[in-house]
């Protein structure tokens, strides 16, 4: 179906949805704004704008301070603000989105020039609640700010995509996979970190703003921190992780891969292959019913077996997992949930009613994103990880377990950082739909 198609049943379902949300609350009305921009401290520059997630979740509409009025059985209202300004471009939305936009009939429209009139046309609902962070005008209109439990609730339904919301995180997947093989090709011809951003960016075709997030391009060893984000001008690396991803209409994708030059050392380059058999297992384990923490337990049993059979670790399966073996190793989650935000919202949570959902105790669970059971139209990223990284390491390397490690080899193949393979995944009645590989096999 076109998007238009797609974007008319999703606003349709997203506003059933509301409905049910602010009669559970026994609230009347939901405004959303769009938010304003961010203004970095003692300065006048603002940070790039990203609006507020729940408000891209009904109207795909970019920029600050516009506002959506929601009441159930009625039309959307979208209070778009339009300014007459000459220090910045101002454009109308047929000029935005090169004619009429696919989403505008959703909503009965009023353009506002200011501030003021964008308020004034929002009014002072009663029994409302309003989220966003222009918070002073809401609570001049008398709206209840940010509820808690309501926003639980609709965090809740996010993790739930509709074909329109799948149509765009495959279409930024798909740019997501040019970007990665354009720095994989940057990669092996040399480049260096900042040249292999560049490539992605271009393949990609767009501002860094505009990526998921900033890029993650780590050389050698600046693979072992995980959310390492300089560029340097070191080229001919042996190894690279190459974690960055693509947005479409907001939507973003996440692909990480790590690739090694030819001439890498020959034990890392087999624990890589490694890592790709165990990724793909863990992604064909994806199913409804099970609790993510069972799958990320299920990551720490094959870590802990691959790092016994290269003989990193000189110890059982059970031993490894019993003593704490694979978490210096891997000491972060599997992975998160995936859509409006890379960290997708509801994780944790047990319910729509804001209860949360707790890890199971052990170190190995503290950095989980996502303690959930796994439902149809969920979308999630699976992203294994094996790292050398000198600071989990050297309680192990000094302490009474030091015997169980191979030092010498975990010294050889430090240098080399680590390995990530990330794809994104959806949940579906049966087999999981891997939407990463469909565009980047490897």
């Amino acid at each position: 179906m076109d998007l238009k198609t797609l974007f008319t049943a999703h606003l349709r379902e997203r506003l059933a949805y509301a409905e049910k949300a602010l009669a559970a609350h026994a609230l009347d009305t939901l405004v959303i704004s769009s938010g304003a921009a961010y203004t970095h401290f003692a300065d006048d520059q603002d940070a790039p704008f990203r609006p507020t997630p729940h408000f891209r979740h009904y109207c795909p509409l970019m920029g600050p301070h516009h506002v959506l009025v929601l009441r159930p059985g009625q039309k959307p209202l979208l209070v778009r603000y339009a300014p007459e300004d000459f220090w910045y471009e101002q454009l109308s939305l047929e000029s935005i989105w090169g004619g009429v936009p696919f989403w505008l009939e959703g909503f009965e429209l009023i353009e506002a020039p200011s501030l003021e009139a964008v308020w004034e046309a929002v009014g002072k609902p009663g029994n409302a609640a309003y989220l966003g962070n222009e918070t002073d005008r809401a609570e001049a209109a008398g709206l209840a700010v940010n509820p808690i439990h309501l926003t639980a609730f609709l965090d809740w339904g996010r993790a739930y995509k509709s074909a329109y919301e799948l149509q765009c995180l495959e279409e930024a997947t798909v740019l997501g996979a040019k970007g990665h093989l354009a720095g994989r090709q940057a990669f092996l011809a040399g480049a260096s970190e900042l040249e292999i951003h560049h490539a992605f960016a271009q393949a990609v075709g767009c501002l860094d703003h505009e990526l998921a997030f900033a890029s993650i391009v780590a050389l050698n060893e600046k693979g072992a921190t995980l959310h390492y984000e300089n560029k340097r001008s070191h080229k001919n690396g042996e190894t690279m992780i190459l974690d960055c991803g693509a947005r479409v209409l907001d939507y973003a994708s996440d692909i990480t891969r790590t690739v090694t030059a030819p001439t890498c050392n020959a034990r890392f380059v087999a624990l890589v292959k490694g890592m790709e058999k165990l990724q793909l297992e863990l992604c064909a384990g994806v199913k409804p019913g099970l609790p993510f923490s069972q799958l990320h337990h299920q990551t720490h049993v094959k870590v802990a077996a691959l790092l016994e059979a290269s003989g990193i670790v000189k110890a059982s399966v059970d031993e490894s997992l019993a003593k704490g073996f694979t978490f210096p190793f891997l000491p972060h989650g599997l992975g998160h949930h995936l859509g409006i935000q890379v960290h997708d919202v509801g994780g944790k949570l047990a319910g729509p009613d804001g209860t949360f959902q707790a890890p199971p105790p052990g170190q190995e669970y503290r950095s989980l994103r996502t303690t959930r059971t796994l439902e149809p139209r969920q979308v999630l990223t699976i992203e294994p990880g094996l790292y050398f990284i000198p600071m989990l390491l050297r309680p192990f390397r000094e302490g009474e377990h030091a015997g169980r490690f191979d030092w010498k080899l975990i010294d050889e193949l430090s240098p080399l950082g680590g390995i990530r393979i990330e794809d994104n995944l959806l949940v579906t009645e049966g087999a999981p739909r891997n939407l990463t590989r469909e565009h980047l096999p490897n």
